[in-house]
């Protein structure tokens, strides 16, 4: 029962972990990002039309451009951030920051400046916004290096001579995903490209399909039509990997572990039917005396094996699907500076539930074996020879 509602809990929280990195990911990240090597590019239009042609399932593009750089406010709010240039006008059909918007609107992305709005717009997380002690409508400086001075393999400045131009905070994003809410910057692909003085050059195209399962297999086949190594595509599981491999490794282990405490607990259920083959020798010896077979006899003390795993494995489940059910509703939070996201995630998979309750019953089965072919061993003559 402990080991069924153990490893129940456990793989719901641990497909809540990995599901909850999914939705972060791809709500702040496209599906699949096209990158030219160490450089800028101005054919970006081109290859919108090979990325529109290669899926059907492909149904939104954008031009992008992201640099690491620094941010300031006043007196001792220093922060270094990621700033994302994006098309304001399609922004929205490949990333769902939109959704995640707590001040403000990513559509201020989209005003001009004016004697109103000197200061270009721009969009932040809420944890750098609390960090800057910034507020919508505040000013935020950002340190830009001139293009010049950027190494393209690395995209660091090599010079010290820099430029720092203010931008207003029009909009306060949180994504619930610490990596981004503490560093993650927006601007308008325009203002971004007058920045850096790139002309109508961009740094990548990002795609948003309709079936995530799928983006790696529409990324290849773009790479493909592409026909070039200077080329990279990826799709979202392939730029965070690491993230994602740590995650199932950390499930499997779990999961190993689990099993173990469970082939543990079965061995009890081997002990008990096996002091009850020795404790019911006379009652065996008889049932084959009035003619029961081996097999007959045998099947008895499985029935019971499978009785007892039927009954722990369903009341393990119960349990297990209970805590599953308390944690959701208890929303337990956490420190997202450790586990980069704000609460326990729980997701119960009805296949995963299925396949505990398929694992420990098949346990059960195994464990049965022994107690079963000794019973089924016994002599009527030995078991009745002192009665």
């Amino acid at each position: 029962v402990l080991g069924v509602a153990a490893m129940t809990l456990v793989l719901a929280v641990t497909s809540g972990f990995q599901q909850q990195f999914q939705d972060k990911v791809l709500g702040v990240n496209a599906h699949v990002i096209i990158m030219k090597n160490n450089q800028g590019f101005s054919e970006y239009r081109d290859i919108e039309k090979v990325a529109w042609a290669a899926d059907k399932e492909v149904i939104a593009v954008q031009p992008f451009i992201f640099v690491e750089m620094q941010v300031t406010r006043g007196m001792g709010y220093l922060s270094g951030v990621a700033i994302k240039g994006i098309d304001p006008e399609r922004m929205n059909t490949v990333l769902d920051v939109h959704k995640q918007m707590v001040e403000g609107t990513v559509d201020s992305l989209k005003r001009p400046i004016s004697e109103e709005h000197p200061a270009p717009p721009i969009v932040i997380g809420q944890v750098l916004a609390e960090k800057l002690k910034a507020k919508v409508g505040d000013l935020v400086t950002v340190v830009v290096p001139p293009i010049r001075n950027v190494d393209t393999s690395s995209w660091e400045s090599l010079a010290e001579s820099t430029q720092s131009v203010e931008f207003e905070v029009t909009g306060i994003f949180y994504s619930g995903f610490a990596e981004y809410d503490q560093r993650l910057m927006y601007i308008s692909l325009k203002s971004f490209q007058g920045l850096l003085d790139w002309g109508d050059k961009v740094m990548g195209i990002e795609l948003k399909v309709k079936d995530v399962s799928r983006a790696d297999e529409i990324a290849r086949k773009i790479d493909k039509d592409l026909g070039s190594i200077e080329w990279t595509v990826q799709d979202w599981h392939a730029l965070n990997k690491n993230l994602f491999t740590a995650l199932t490794l950390q499930k499997i282990a779990l999961v190993i572990v689990l099993t173990l405490i469970i082939a543990v607990a079965t061995f009890n259920m081997v002990s008990a039917l096996t002091m009850m083959v020795i404790d019911k020798t006379r009652e065996i010896a008889i049932l084959r005396s009035m003619g029961s077979t081996s097999g007959g006899v045998a099947r008895v003390f499985q029935t019971v094996g499978l009785c007892i795993g039927g009954v722990g494995t369903t009341c393990g489940l119960i349990i297990g699907l209970t805590l599953c059910e308390l944690l959701q509703r208890y929303n337990y939070r956490l420190d997202p500076k450790v586990y980069l996201i704000d609460k326990l995630p729980v997701s119960v998979n009805v296949n995963e539930v299925i396949l505990v309750g398929i694992v420990t019953m098949v346990i059960s089965a195994v464990a049965t074996w022994f107690p079963s072919v000794k019973a089924a061993a016994q002599s009527p003559v030995e078991g009745l020879r002192y009665d």
